[in-house]
């Protein structure tokens, strides 16, 4: 009889493997400091030399970059709102699925966010990049029309209601006091046409229907 031999391995080309090393670096950074994400530890990690992690990066700051990035692309694609229902049924959706990322990617979205803050031109780019994805889908019509009217005023709003939010949801992971998940999702949700709404800036789209 012959030798039986499993399938063969398949040879990943450059770019699949740096994708691979990618996210490999955004799952650890979900639950380490941007500073604690060395090159290392992803070596360490992916069973590779640092010799050809620097071959896939460059240097240190090439590899936090790309690794912040990729994790700054998860962030928009899983907070996408549905392309169906009511604006303020998708704003709901997107805040929550927006809750749930910055719990679970805690570390390292405070690490951005800091970094940003912080005076770091490269996060500072990212993060606003970020930002501006997050709030400008808000003024986008679809089918089922806006949320809120676009208007300069309006989008000065919903950018200190974005950081207005962040700063919500980061201080609730830390110290929730007995404010529940969906408690802090409505309060994030629901503040966003209220505030548009009193301040005047712009009208606020249709709701579900009064019962």
């Amino acid at each position: 009889m012959g030798t039986v031999t499993g399938p063969a391995r398949t040879r990943l080309s450059p770019e699949e493997r740096r994708a691979q090393l990618l996210d490999l670096g955004v799952r650890l950074l979900a639950t380490r400091s941007l500073d604690e994400l060395s090159i290392d530890v992803l070596a360490e990690e992916a069973g590779i030399s640092r010799g050809l992690l620097y071959h896939y990066f460059g240097n240190k700051h090439a590899f936090h970059e790309a690794v912040v990035r990729r994790a700054a692309d998860d962030l928009i694609a899983q907070t996408a709102p549905p392309v169906e229902g009511d604006p303020v049924e998708r704003l709901l959706v997107s805040v929550t699925a927006y809750v749930d990322y910055v719990v679970a990617n805690y570390e390292g979205y405070l690490s951005l966010v800091k970094g940003a803050a912080g005076g770091n031109d490269t996060l500072r780019r990212i993060y606003d990049e970020a930002r501006s994805a997050l709030t400008d889908r808000i003024f986008r019509e679809d089918a089922e029309g806006q949320l809120i009217t676009d208007t300069p005023a309006s989008r000065l709003v919903v950018r200190g209601w974005s950081a207005m939010a962040e700063e919500l949801v980061l201080t609730w992971k830390v110290e929730p006091n007995g404010v529940s998940r969906e408690d802090l999702i409505a309060i994030v949700a629901g503040s966003l046409p209220a505030l548009v709404e009193a301040v005047g800036a712009g009208g606020v789209g249709p709701g579900p229907a009064a019962e």
